[in-house]
């Protein structure tokens, strides 16, 4: 088999840079070691910022999450008893939109399934071969047991953290960044209405809590918790009554309950590699590079990642013989710029939000002193705004 970007990782990463290279009549091929129906319903993030919306709606993916997606102008921070809303629109002309990854991916994999290009989920055995030569390959065994040669160009590596592509890079030659932080997030789905039209962060002496949605009809919320943490010690009615003690104010709060439809505990880590390249394979989404989940910038960076990668491609097999590889080498260079700052902005989320057993009273102090900042400041506003709703690409 013959293609010109081989890409691993049927997430929003691989699927948007495929749909991305088809409409540039750049021709892929996408493997997926999963199902469809287990990517279509994987429960992964749910905010889009303003761009990520934007490069969708472009990609011809987008008339479903202008439909059902949730827009928000703002959030509302809770801390000491009391509520603060940041206002995105007023701030920044600009708000976010929920709509779950998921349904993202499913919009993607229609979208693949109707250029009638090659999707191949359940894969196995995958191998990244000839990484530094100008005509790698990727070997791999079909559904039906079939052995599978994959000629390119390159290779695009979306296989998220735990896929194949990052390890296949030689020893030495990526440095990593990492910081595993001391709690997580216990996470739920339930079948209620949310208590609120947009998301509430809150801070708590008893840790934080999160409140958002996937619809109208259907509530995400989390409570911080230890990284090892029993699930079988948090029965329903526990749960809804922690959450309802950490969202609590002053004049009260009415949280509505109902069936919890899925529970589960998600670590917090920061991770980072660099480069994000390596001869004809390249790196992108959390194959190179992980946020905590407090700042929603996780699916927001691999869109970002591929709208570079995508550029260029498409500079390589339309550009001038003598510069085609120009784009592709900056590529790490370019997203790694965005990276970190967005992995400030998660870090400084985390960190002002969450409780941790290495705080004492001074710390403790200081965290609500830069709440009220945030909360009392117009610049300080501002800078969250920023960051919230998007850096540019």
């Amino acid at each position: 088999m013959r293609t010109q970007v081989a890409i691993i990782g049927a997430g929003p990463a691989g699927l948007l840079l495929a749909q991305l290279l088809h409409l540039r009549g750049i021709d892929s091929v996408v493997l997926e070691i999963k199902s469809q129906h287990y990517v279509e319903h994987r429960v992964r993030a749910g905010l889009l910022e303003h761009q990520s919306v934007d490069i969708l709606q472009d990609a011809g993916v987008g008339e479903r999450m202008m439909r059902e997606g949730l827009q928000h102008e703002g959030v509302e921070l809770r801390f000491a008893g009391r509520g603060h809303r940041i206002d995105f629109a007023a701030l920044t002309g600009r708000g976010v939109t929920i709509y779950g990854q998921q349904e993202v991916v499913k919009d993607l994999v229609a979208a693949r399934l109707a250029t009638g290009r090659p999707l191949f989920f359940e894969v196995s055995d995958v191998s990244v071969h000839g990484l530094g030569t100008s005509s790698p390959h990727v070997r791999f065994r079909e559904a039906n047991g079939s052995e599978t040669v994959l000629q390119c160009d390159f290779i695009a590596g979306c296989d998220g953290f735990h896929g194949i592509c990052r390890p296949s890079i030689p020893a030495g030659v990526l440095k990593v960044f990492e910081r595993v932080y001391p709690f997580a997030w216990l996470g739920i789905l339930a079948d209620v209405a949310p208590a609120s039209d947009e998301l509430i962060y809150a801070n708590h002496e008893r840790g934080f809590a999160l409140l958002t949605m996937r619809s109208p009809t259907v509530s995400r919320l989390y409570l911080q918790c230890a990284p090892d943490e029993d699930l079988a010690q948090w029965p329903d009615e526990r749960i809804w009554s922690e959450l309802a003690t950490r969202l609590s104010t002053r004049d009260g709060f009415d949280l509505p309950v109902g069936p919890i439809t899925q529970k589960g505990v998600t670590p917090m880590r920061s991770f980072v590699v660099e480069p994000m390249q390596h001869g004809r394979l390249f790196l992108a989404g959390d194959a190179a590079h992980i946020v905590p989940p407090t700042g929603a910038k996780g699916m927001n960076s691999a869109i970002a990642d591929v709208c570079v990668l995508a550029e260029g491609f498409v500079h390589f097999y339309g550009g001038q013989r003598t510069a085609r590889m120009e784009k592709l080498n900056t590529y790490s260079t370019k997203c790694l710029r965005r990276i970190w700052k967005v992995q400030r902005f998660s870090w400084w989320v985390t960190t002002l939000m969450h409780r941790s057993d290495e705080d004492n009273d001074f710390d403790r102090r200081r965290q609500l002193a830069e709440l009220d900042y945030l909360a009392s400041s117009q610049a300080a506003a501002l800078t969250f705004a920023e960051n919230y709703v998007g850096l540019p690409i």
